[in-house]
């Protein structure tokens, strides 16, 4: 009997041997990344009372509070009622703290856990892990923003003038945050360190971004720097999509955010293929 070796058969019948380690999926694994998106969905869904509700009660309690103390003493701001103005700010808060929090808490509760293998198992590239906790993220970002728009609709007078603008902005602003996010997951060992990030970087960025002000306001030098200030495009640019009034440049603040979410896209992808504090 002649003995068939291993290539012959190989040859013979290829799709019967596939090469270990060679991805089966092709160039992209849709499916893996939408099971991916899917599982970032439902984590976060699982305990909407924690993820959603509060967030959404937060964001309308400092509205209530904001209302009650300076509404009826703080005249219009560039024609717009000062509580009207305010509201777009602290949906966008909201909105960029959320998608934060979902995109980094993914990674760092695997990591405590002991379960980040879970990630680094399956067969998803760096650049469909990143899309997909990105994608997690941009959608509790989006759930958040929407709620907390119609919880503020019921009490202050809340319409969209460019309905293109506020799907844009709340977007980008997920979109980035969500990559800040990621990398603040990889980089933390601890809760410690993911707070750290939160206190001295994405809390202060937000507030000094004119949420509860007009930048127009401020002296000179403090001006110049709010320009320079992604935070203050966010809520600038959802604001106009809300009020119709801006006060920085649209054009400037779109591809300044444009281009800080491509190159931390960029950086993840690097930090995501090094495997830097994942894989060690």
């Amino acid at each position: 009997m002649t003995n068939i070796t291993h290539d012959t058969a190989k040859a013979a019948a290829p799709e019967a041997y596939p090469d270990l380690g060679v991805r089966q999926f092709g160039r992209f694994n849709s499916l893996g990344l939408w099971t991916l998106y899917r599982k970032e969905v439902q984590r976060f869904l699982k305990v909407w009372m924690q993820t959603l509700m509060a967030p959404i009660i937060t964001t309308l309690l400092f509205l209530a509070i904001f209302s009650l103390a300076l509404g009826g003493l703080r005249p219009d701001i560039n024609g717009v009622p000062f509580v009207e103005f305010l509201a777009p700010g602290l949906i966008m808060m909201a909105i960029v703290q959320n998608a934060f929090a979902n995109a980094s808490s993914s990674l760092l509760v695997a990591k405590v856990q002991g379960n980040v293998v879970d990630f680094l198992m399956p067969p998803l590239s760096p650049a469909e892990l990143n899309l997909g906790i990105s994608l997690g993220g941009l959608t509790r970002g989006l759930f958040v923003g929407t709620g907390t728009f119609l919880g503020m609709s019921i009490f202050i007078d809340l319409s969209i003038y460019s309905f293109f603008a506020a799907l844009f902005y709340a977007c980008i602003a997920s979109a980035l945050m969500a990559q800040i996010g990621l990398l603040g997951g990889i980089w933390a060992e601890k809760f410690d360190h993911l707070a750290t990030v939160t206190n001295f970087v994405i809390t202060p960025l937000s507030f000094l971004s004119g949420t509860f002000y007009s930048v127009n306001q401020l002296p000179s030098f403090a001006y110049e720097v709010t320009q320079y200030n992604p935070f203050f495009y966010m809520i600038d640019g959802f604001r106009f999509a809300v009020t119709g009034q801006a006060e920085g440049s649209l054009l400037f603040g779109a591809s300044l955010l444009i281009g800080l979410t491509v190159i931390l896209g960029i950086i993840c992808q690097i930090v995501l293929t090094r495997g830097y504090r994942l894989k060690s």
